[in-house]
């Protein structure tokens, strides 16, 4: 199979508004960099097929083996009055998780705020970047890595093509990707998380969880209203966490 993120090959899949326009780059250092303070309009999105200093949340690096993950960045442009824009990291997690669901008929977690799990391994992350009045909202996908080609990670990482045992198109899995992520995005500019709390409950990876995120440390609940997680502490108090790094341990099943 053929697998490549070129545009003649991913903008005559594309179902909105989303991937419009389509910036592809066989090789740069950063997605987010193509669009970084652009005059691109919202939805505008940027793909490569390697990325020679990906970066993840809190300074990480973002390793991938060229021409087997999906990597793009995208434009967003949120109104100022409307709801916080860090919700968007789980706004996104869900388009995620569903696009990974479809591709690899698999149950896909999101766990809080910004990666998405299967089987208690990390299959993407998502970064968002802000800048004057957008969001560069950047999706890292493991796709077609085999095993080996994973890197060693904090928390241990899978690959749909490892979940599977069979490559995957990856535009196809780009284009349902942004048609969720669409449809997400404008439910959250009418409502908030409101409308996609059931959704991301059902995907919540840590609820149950025993957590740790700065000096708060308990047991994972919920995901609230405002996109906070809620931990409910040894004396039975819950708190609610707004960001962080979430510290838990992962126990792979058997």
């Amino acid at each position: 199979m053929t697998d490549t993120l070129q545009p003649d090959v991913v903008v005559p899949r594309l179902r909105g508004r989303f991937g419009k326009p389509y910036l592809y780059a066989a090789e740069c250092p950063s997605t987010q960099d193509l669009l970084r303070a652009s005059a691109q309009p919202e939805g505008a999105v940027a793909a490569a097929e390697h990325q020679t200093a990906g970066r993840g949340r809190s300074g990480r690096t973002w390793y991938d083996t060229a021409g087997s993950a999906l990597l793009f960045s995208i434009l967003l442009r949120p109104a100022p009055e409307g709801p916080p824009a860090p919700q968007l990291s789980l706004v996104a997690a869900l388009a995620v998780a569903e696009a990974v669901e479809h591709a690899a008929g698999v149950d896909a977690q999101v766990k809080w705020p910004n990666d998405v799990w299967v089987e208690r391994r990390k299959v993407a992350g998502i970064l968002l970047e802000a800048a004057e009045s957008s969001v560069v909202c950047g999706i890292g996908v493991n796709v077609n890595q085999s095993a080996d080609e994973l890197p060693a990670g904090r928390i241990p990482p899978t690959s749909l093509r490892v979940l599977t045992g069979m490559q995957h198109d990856r535009a196809t899995v780009l284009a349902d990707l942004l048609a969720a992520l669409e449809a997400h995005y404008e439910t959250w500019q009418r409502t908030g998380l409101a409308d996609l709390l059931t959704a991301l409950e059902r995907r919540n990876a840590l609820r149950g969880t025993p957590v740790g995120v700065g000096e708060v440390a308990g047991i994972a609940a919920g995901i609230a209203a405002d996109g906070r997680l809620a931990v409910v502490t040894a004396a039975g108090e819950e708190l609610f966490v707004e960001s962080g790094e979430v510290g838990v341990e992962v126990r792979l099943p058997d």
